[in-house]
């Protein structure tokens, strides 16, 4: 297999790990490849647009989502390491409202799969992190929503004990018990 797929806490949210090829030259693997992820995961979906992120230590982006236009992300980071979190945002789940992280780094190489339907975010846990991820819907700044990332009612524990970097929208985002949510 060209991936390992390795579950976690919120059934939908998977870690990929691609097999890795290294000798005294370097490394080469596969970032992506429609054919082995949909073997892989048993998803055959449509990725539309790829974006790419520099960040210095400390910023936290997110936790973002779309109320129209949902969009699953596959995420993984080409230089340093970030905290990544998934927070479902779908009423009729049993995960409602809970969160998983994992560590993404260059180093390790794993990806994240996070499906439509849930909220994103990252803190850079490195100087600097080059953050990569594919998109299955374009951004649609209008429907664009950031949920809080200190809601205590989600209870995300962050990797730090300094206050992140936030932009404005990510430092006045709604809580879990205001924000529009999916059914």
């Amino acid at each position: 297999m060209p991936y390992t797929v390795i579950p976690t806490k919120l059934p939908e949210v998977l870690i990929l790990e691609p097999k890795v090829f290294g000798d005294a030259r370097g490394f080469f693997f596969e970032s992506f490849n429609a054919r082995d992820f949909t073997q892989c995961t048993g998803l055959n979906v449509e990725f539309v647009q790829d974006n790419h992120s520099k960040s210095a230590k400390g910023v936290l982006r997110g936790l973002h989502y779309q109320v129209q236009h949902a969009q699953g992300k596959l995420v993984r980071v080409s230089h340093g390491e970030v905290f990544d979190v998934a927070v479902d945002l779908r009423r009729s789940s049993p995960t409602f409202g809970q969160w998983d992280g994992v560590m993404l780094s260059a180093d390790n190489k794993r990806q994240l799969w996070i499906p439509p339907g849930f909220a994103h975010g990252f803190l850079v846990t490195s100087d600097s992190a080059e953050f990569l991820y594919k998109t299955t819907d374009y951004w649609h700044p209008q429907y664009e929503r950031s949920l809080l990332w200190s809601d205590a009612n989600i209870g995300i524990d962050w990797p730090t004990t300094l206050p992140p970097l936030l932009a404005e929208k990510d430092a006045s985002a709604t809580g879990l018990a205001q924000a529009e949510v999916y059914a």
